[in-house]
């Protein structure tokens, strides 16, 4: 099997915006596991995880509205979890199943979390990689330091080197890894120049410093009845160690598997992370 790049159209407040999706393994298959990234990424993060799992779920990755290859939308504001979460729903409808699996990384954990919330909601298994109900300031002020900035590089190679540098957080990538995240991570610039592929209006939630405050979502955590593994980067500032704590012992009472080398977030690119996540989704 190999991968398939489709697409749909979702609707958000200013209209209809086509969001991308990475399908890989039997399309008849109904075991599909939803794969969604992390804020200033693309669901071609996942193709390591995807093309291994392939063989036992049809794997699913999209292109959140606003990064890679999705539309941008017209109005910035409209970047948030309603716009995401709608979007997801639609995603699962367009798959035609009654139930998704769901890794989510960082933002994708906290989209797949409050789905998992709701009343009536399609997710089997939950896996959070490196996100909880709560987020501290210090560690969204961090993220506000580059999520959204529109840097320019003279080519992908110069871009690798700034990912290299803002990711060092992802632990040790190999160099082939650090390219296909550089290589699906760009834009081509009119002026020959590389940009980041996402929508710098992505991080205008984050631009007023003044106004960040902790994010505290626990009634939210509270409400999750489902089967939930919590990964977590040994040296996270995002989750920390008493969030994830208490994260095993409230809500769904999720499994904690800390990963020692990674803070924020566990890549789940190397063999040992794939057959962690294997292992638990057959569990």
């Amino acid at each position: 099997m190999s991968m398939v790049e489709k697409s749909f159209m979702g609707l958000g407040p200013h209209g209809f915006h086509r969001v991308v999706y990475y399908e890989w393994g039997d399309p008849a298959n109904d075991r599909v596991l939803m794969c969604v990234h992390g804020m200033a990424r693309t669901g071609r993060d996942f193709d390591f995880l995807a093309e291994a799992l392939q063989d036992e779920w049809r794997v699913v990755c999209p292109d959140v509205a606003g990064r890679g290859k999705s539309n941008w939308l017209a109005v910035g504001t409209d970047y948030g979890y309603p716009l995401y979460l709608a979007d997801m729903a639609a995603l699962i409808a367009r798959l035609d199943v009654e139930q998704v699996d769901w890794v989510g990384t960082s933002m994708g954990g906290l989209m797949g979390i409050m789905l998992a919330a709701q009343p009536n909601n399609p997710v089997r298994k939950l896996l959070a990689n490196d996100v909880g109900p709560y987020i501290p300031k210090a560690a969204l002020e961090r993220i506000a330091s580059y999520v959204g900035t529109d840097p320019r590089f003279p080519d992908v190679a110069a871009l690798e080197a700034y990912y290299r540098e803002i990711y060092v957080p992802f632990g040790d990538l190999t160099d082939a890894q650090w390219a296909h995240l550089a290589e699906h991570g760009h834009r081509k610039m009119d002026d020959g120049t590389v940009g980041l592929h996402y929508d710098p209006a992505i991080g205008d939630p984050l631009r007023d410093l003044d106004a960040l405050e902790d994010i505290d979502l626990w009634p939210v955590w509270d409400a999750v009845h489902r089967p939930t593994l919590v990964l977590r980067g040994a040296d996270s500032d995002v989750l920390d160690a008493d969030t994830a704590v208490q994260m095993s012992q409230r809500g769904p009472k999720a499994e904690l598997i800390q990963l020692d080398g990674y803070g924020h977030a566990p890549p789940l690119m190397n063999a040992e992370q794939i057959e962690l996540v294997r292992n638990w989704l057959r569990s």
